[in-house]
């Protein structure tokens, strides 16, 4: 690929995300989809839109959104969406001012080393191959190659500087979280599953006999979870039609005066119910005789004391790890109660399908990575089919084919990734949302880094080296230097990937097309003037982390090798940060919060990525016969690995377990609040509760600045709707 091929790529994606971007600052001003771009905040206002009078000023595309973004505060930011938000947007942060520092530095210092690098007669600009501003393009014993080992020490120092000090803010983030929240029922409990089944009596009296022989001193009460799928549906459907009878009818109706088609009597007003009543019916659903056939062989226990809480989640209960398996219950927002009506004796079972099938789905992978690979390096796939000569004779036609399409196949193929692995981590048994999303996006980054990054570079090896065979490409011993020897060669790749999959996605989240067309739908095809049915959804981390750390990857592997994607992968994470920082404010609610449970995640794969690119550099430095930057190399290698293991026995472990200390200090606290809460537990904790979504409160301290930041936006929003 040459550069007017990237120059092809890059425009088109240009052209497209800044026809969106203008897009949106358009649509974002049109009262009738509000519930489409400010979610977030209609969720709190409660407002309707009543008329949608024109005004010219709507059409013409502005950036203030930009500046409202840029100027947000970040305790803005953890009032609206949680820890969570706040550490997705720190690793932004970490990879622009990371990759800042690797562009200054590869940009003039590796760069014209790597242009300069032989001694060739080079043509113009837009006509150069990608290949002569690589590492490739070095000669063999070159003495420059000083340059590239000093910008990889400089590169990895200051990543592992920035590392450490984004853990240790975000460790005290956590420490506070925990702290701070005195009200959480969740102190209090703790989820039991695989009850043993004892003959002639509930689930219920066998909880009440463990909990009240070793447990006698702590232990409150407990409550049981019930086999309700088809109850639970019919009441979420029951729901969506009673909001849509109320948004259609008024409250008080009247007879009407026509007669019925089938008995000829006059119709009856609809009367709506008020929820006591719902309340009460879905509690009597397990009155009778028949309540021990629909409880399951699980149960949330509450205890007096938040100490004795913790220490039950932590031990081991009995005899046979089978049985009685505890663990520290989440938020209760945040239960998953499908996954607690399951035996937990299946779930190894079904860890083990989940196994075999993320095989099955890497293998089937694969073949759209080939096929993306061999439209890249359509030069080489000429010599081995010729009849692909006919197909790219026009200029342009081999710019797309190599620039522009093979990335976009590959997106289409990644689109469908998440939502696989969302079901794979439901079926392995996590008790909460939050836990679910988390194991997805762990998921999501493993199969991403495998198929994005290493299918790829094999796939352009064995394109590359078509005539060797498959035994010695997959002799372990080869590795470093097919790393050293496909990475350059795939960075083409990488860089049209950036384009497509960074700065197009970026531009498809802020327009949110799939509300959008609900919206649509719903107004001018059913011609429905009330607010659509669609809610607003929490943020979607599976998806955005993993592209996050994809693209650090990418940055970090190709820094020192192929410096072009650097500035490439600037715009993106700039854009980044402005463009999550507008969703997460405006458009997407928090109903849960894991306290900041993603950095570990993202602190592994940076590392990860660390190493590898160590790995990768020591391989092209003995190619290309560097003795002395190899020599360098290895212990800079060393040095991270110690700093990785110095960072997981420091602030991993507060991310496992929940510090005692802080635990006993909440107890002794006289202000805890630890009788009223004692008498919500049961209620908080209701399986079958119906409550209309509500903006998330982390902690008590959204009573304060947080909350009057969001109560002005809020009085905004409403002055907004009733202007327009």
């Amino acid at each position: 690929m040459n550069i007017s091929a990237l120059l092809t790529s890059a425009g088109i994606n240009t052209a497209v995300s800044l026809a969106l971007f203008s897009l949106y600052s358009v649509l974002r001003k049109q009262p009738s989809l509000l519930s489409v771009y400010f979610g977030h905040k209609l969720a709190q206002a409660h407002s309707k839109n009543q008329d949608d009078p024109f005004w010219y000023w709507r059409l013409v595309p502005s950036a203030s959104w930009i500046m409202k973004a840029w100027e947000a505060s970040e305790e803005e930011l953890y009032a609206a969406g949680g820890v969570d938000a706040v550490v997705f947007l720190r690793a932004v942060v970490f990879s622009i001012r990371v990759f800042t520092i690797a562009a200054s530095v590869c940009l003039f210092l590796v760069l014209p080393l790597n242009y300069f690098g032989q001694q060739m007669e080079h043509k113009q600009i837009p006509a150069e191959q990608l290949s002569v501003f690589t590492i490739d393009n070095v000669k063999e014993g070159s003495k420059s190659l000083w340059a590239h080992c000093l910008a990889l020490y400089i590169i990895s120092f200051c990543a592992c500087i920035l590392l450490y000090i984004e853990y240790k803010s975000i460790t005290r983030m956590r420490i506070a979280h925990i702290s701070s929240a005195l009200s959480s029922p969740a102190h209090f409990a703790i989820v039991v599953r695989g009850i043993p089944w004892v003959p002639e009596e509930s689930y219920s009296d066998t909880v009440t006999k463990f909990f009240t022989d070793f447990y006698s001193s702590s232990y409150f009460s407990h409550q049981m979870v019930y086999d309700s799928g088809a109850i639970q549906k019919l009441m979420n459907d029951a729901e969506k039609v009673y909001k849509m009878l109320k948004s259609t009818y008024p409250e008080n109706c009247i007879p009407r005066a026509t007669r019925c088609c089938i008995c000829g009597g006059n119709a009856p007003p609809f009367k709506m119910l008020s929820q006591e009543h719902t309340v009460s019916t879905s509690q009597s659903c397990f009155d009778g005789a028949n309540v021990r056939e629909k409880e399951c062989s699980a149960a949330v226990v509450f205890f007096r004391t938040r100490y004795a809480a913790l220490i039950a989640a932590e031990a081991l209960q009995s005899l046979n790890p089978m049985l009685w398996v505890t663990e520290s219950a989440p938020e209760p927002s945040d239960m998953f109660w499908s996954n607690l009506c399951v035996p937990y004796k299946l779930f190894w079972i079904r860890r083990l399908a989940v196994s075999v099938a993320s095989m099955f789905c890497v293998i089937f992978f694969l073949f759209p990575v080939v096929f993306a690979q061999s439209l890249v390096h359509l030069d080489k796939i000429k010599k081995i089919f010729p009849f692909m000569n006919n197909i790219a004779q026009r200029k342009i036609v081999e710019q797309l084919l190599t620039g522009y399409l093979p990335s976009v196949i590959f997106t289409v193929f990644l689109f469908f990734v998440p939502p696989l692995m969302m079901v794979f981590s439901t079926l392995e048994g996590v008790i909460s949302r939050s836990g679910r999303k988390r194991s997805t996006c762990i998921k999501v980054v493993v199969f991403i880094i495998w198929n994005v990054f290493f299918a790829n570079i094999l796939t352009e090896a064995a394109i590359d080296h078509y005539q060797v065979s498959i035994m010695k490409l997959g002799d372990y011993r080869n590795i470093p230097s097919l790393l050293a020897k496909a990475v350059p060669a795939t960075a083409t790749f990488f860089m049209t990937y950036v384009l497509t999959s960074g700065w197009a996605s970026l531009s498809y989240e802020l327009i949110q097309p799939f509300p959008l067309l609900y919206n649509l739908f719903w107004r001018y095809i059913l011609q429905r003037k009330e607010e659509t049915l669609y809610s607003a959804y929490t943020f979607p981390y599976h998806t955005e982390v993993p592209r996050v750390l994809l693209f650090g990857l990418l940055g970090f592997t190709c820094s020192t090798l192929a410096p072009l994607i650097l500035p490439l992968l600037l715009v993106y994470f700039v854009l980044a940060y402005l463009v999550y920082r507008n969703q997460l404010l405006n458009v997407y609610i928090t109903e849960y919060d894991s306290g900041g449970l993603y950095w570990p995640i993202v602190h592994n794969a940076t590392m990860f990525s660390l190493v590898l690119t160590q790995i990768i550099a020591l391989g092209v430095f003995g190619i290309k016969q560097s003795p002395v930057a190899s020599g360098f190399t290895f212990p800079l290698l060393i040095c991270t690995l110690l700093f990785h293991e110095y960072c997981r026995q420091r602030f991993h472990p507060v991310f496992h377990r929940t510090p005692v200390q802080i635990v006993i200090e909440m107890d002794r606290n006289r202000d805890s609040g630890m009788e009223e809460m004692q008498q919500k537990l049961q209620s908080a904790y209701c399986q079958f509760s119906s409550t209309p979504l509500s903006c998330h409160r982390t902690t008590e301290q959204t009573d304060s600045v947080f909350a009057r930041a969001e109560k002005d936006d809020v009085a905004q929003l409403e002055d907004l709707i009733q202007s327009s």
